[in-house]
């Protein structure tokens, strides 16, 4: 099977996204048993938004790329998080470039909307995507990256570009082993609605915009507790009559790098928009805030300040951490598993990441900013493989 990057002419208008064409649906996982490796200038592991907007980049270059995903339909990802889901940004701030986000610019969508728009976005674009091709190795072989998929299909390429994005495997505490089979423990990942908990008192742990979320909407049916940590901030939903996402973007906090004063700041406050999550709205809505889990034992759980309390179900909405074990280049990660980059440049020579929390700036694993970090990273390869190439002939 060839692999080409689609080209486009002239200037792309904003346009909406409103339905799939039919003939996106069909599997193309598939090469072929006895094929030859395909063999490619950049291969995108992942066709999230990171993945999506790098290779909405990529279609200028004239390389030959494509995009891999283990799922059945581009948006999965999204789809599979829990039913309640909606974004903080309204849709205005959560549309990738060339394509509007459907419906009221300043609504808030729903995860299915964003999984329905990420496949017409891939569609419209005509972007060379793979589904059911999940890799499960990525290695250097003579001179060249070798991905190895689910089904046994080497794929070569000369760059590849992990576009995994920042919720990879769900971080669970080690002390989730202290407590009996008689707790329901479920991850922010699994979790998909209140009807999966069994009756009883159930502990959220983890205090961010998804804990506060799902604590929120088991409060409905369940007695909750939110164990909380570190303070957050939780900043209004609108000022003086605007998102507040409209002024960050004005006044540039959104492009603030993570390396300057405001990006660190933002960085170690990590505040989230409200939309109701604040915690006295919390507490008013039946939702028992205490302090930060720190044993368990059984059905017991005790808190940072001595309290002890019987749960029957535990949430852990306590974020997430890279899946590396697939990857077998060693100078790609650190020693405890984690990935190894610089603006989402690794030190491995071809090898880059989008989509990280605070990669380059707040943006950076969002739908409104992900795409700068993926121009820059486009430029970056499109650079490195010229000057590959080039070194090559003269020698």
């Amino acid at each position: 099977m060839e692999f080409r990057s689609e080209q486009t002419s002239g200037r792309l208008a904003q346009q909406v996204a409103t339905s799939l064409p039919p003939a996106f649906s069909r599997d193309e996982s598939r090469w072929g048993v006895g094929a030859p490796a395909p063999e490619l200038d950049v291969l995108v592991i992942g066709a999230g938004q990171a993945g999506l907007a790098i290779a909405y980049q990529l279609q200028a270059t004239g390389l030959r790329y494509a995009v891999v995903d283990i799922h059945s339909r581009v948006g999965d990802s999204w789809r599979q998080r829990y039913d309640s889901l909606a974004l903080f940004t309204p849709r205005s701030y959560s549309a990738l470039p060339g394509l509007a986000v459907a419906g009221d610019p300043n609504g808030y969508p729903t995860k299915d909307e964003i999984a329905d728009y990420l496949e017409s976005y891939a569609a419209h674009f005509g972007l060379p995507i793979r589904l059911k091709a999940g890799i499960r190795s990525l290695d250097w072989v003579e001179g060249r990256f070798r991905a190895m998929t689910i089904g046994n299909i080497g794929i070569e390429a000369r760059a590849v570009v992990i576009a995994s994005g920042a919720f990879q495997v769900p971080r669970i505490p080690a002390l989730s082993a202290a407590f009996s089979p008689e707790v329901c423990q479920l991850t922010a990942a699994s979790y998909r609605n209140p009807s999966q908990v069994p009756a009883g008192t159930v502990l959220v742990a983890g205090d961010g915009a998804t804990g506060r979320q799902i604590a929120l909407e088991l409060a409905t049916t369940h007695k909750v507790m939110l164990a909380t940590g570190r303070s957050r901030r939780v900043t209004p939903e609108r000022v003086l009559g605007r998102s507040v996402f409209w002024w960050l973007d004005r006044l540039g906090v959104l492009r603030a790098s993570r390396n300057t004063r405001i990006g660190r700041r933002m960085m170690a406050g990590d505040p989230f928009p409200g939309r109701g999550l604040a915690l006295p709205r919390l507490r008013k809505a039946g939702v028992a805030v205490v302090p930060r889990l720190a044993a368990g034992d059984g059905k017991t759980v005790r808190f940072a300040d001595g309290g002890v309390v019987d749960i029957d179900a535990l949430v852990w909405a306590t974020g997430y951490r890279d899946d590396s074990e697939w990857v077998g280049i060693p100078a790609a990660k650190s020693p405890d598993g984690s990935f190894v980059e610089s603006r989402g440049v690794s030190p491995v020579p071809g090898l880059y990441f989008v989509g990280r929390s605070w990669q380059w700036t707040r943006g950076s694993a969002l739908l409104t900013g992900v795409d700068a970090d993926a121009a820059y990273l486009t430029a970056h390869i499109t650079r490195a493989l010229a000057d590959r190439h080039a070194s090559s002939e003269r020698s």
